[in-house]
This record gives C-alpha cells, sequence and structure tokens, in this order.
C-alpha cells in the first residue's frame, strides 16, 4: 500500500487522490474515505473495529473500482441518486454520498473510477 506523507505541502501541484484512513475517538472504529484529487470526498466505508480490515478494504476498492458491474446505482433515503461499489463477493466495500442528478452521480462512479486504483493512503489514525 503506497503512505502518503500527509504533512506534504503541494506548493501549486494538483494534489494526488488519496484515501484517509481515520479513527472514532469515541469508539475507536476505523473508516477510510477516498478523495479525488481537488479534495472532494467521493466514497467513503463501513466502520471498522481493525485497522487490518479497512486496509483489505482499501485494496479491494482498488481492484473493483475500474469494473462498472462492481457499482450498483441506487436512491438514499431523501431520494438522492447515490451508489455503492461492491467487491466480487457482492459485499458493499463503499457507499458514495447523495448526488443532485443521474448525471451528476455517473461523473461520481468515473471518478472513483479514476481515482481509486492509484490513491495514495494516508494514516490519520
Amino acid at each position: 500500500m503506497t503512505q502518503w506523507n500527509s504533512s506534504a505541502a503541494f506548493k501549486g501541484q494538483c494534489r494526488p487522490s488519496t484515501v484517509l484512513i481515520e479513527r472514532l475517538p469515541k469508539n475507536g472504529e476505523f473508516y477510510f474515505n477516498l478523495q479525488a484529487g481537488n479534495g472532494e470526498r467521493i466514497l467513503t466505508s463501513e466502520m471498522y473495529k481493525v485497522k487490518g480490515s479497512a486496509e483489505n478494504d482499501i485494496e479491494s476498492v482498488r481492484k473493483n473500482a475500474p469494473l462498472d458491474e462492481r457499482y450498483e446505482r441506487k436512491e438514499n433515503k431523501a431520494g438522492q441518486p447515490m451508489f455503492t461499489l461492491k467487491a466480487g463477493n457482492h459485499e458493499v466495500i463503499g457507499v458514495s454520498e447523495g448526488y443532485s442528478s443521474t448525471s451528476a452521480r455517473e461523473n461520481g462512479i468515473e471518478s472513483v473510477k479514476r481515482n481509486a486504483p492509484d490513491a495514495a493512503v494516508v494514516d490519520n489514525s
């Protein structure tokens, strides 16, 4: 897994896409967010009791993100278009935000396809 120094200055360069591993202080669980180069969050994981499980799913996101058949296009409870990314075993490994339109959702999916495979990992846990 590629590690990225979160304190690095980007000095006018386009920031690379990143996977941020975080830890909740309240219960100590881990999760990750995939961010595009512009800093926008494009995919969020479930909660994990151990960091190793989060790291395993990061690798699964990298592997499955380019495959269109791994995306389930649906609507959230508010009726907004959104998507989930699933592993080969059909388990959800990432969830999007709600989008304003189906075309915005498709743009989000394309962004995950582009950014996930080579995203650097920043461990903030």
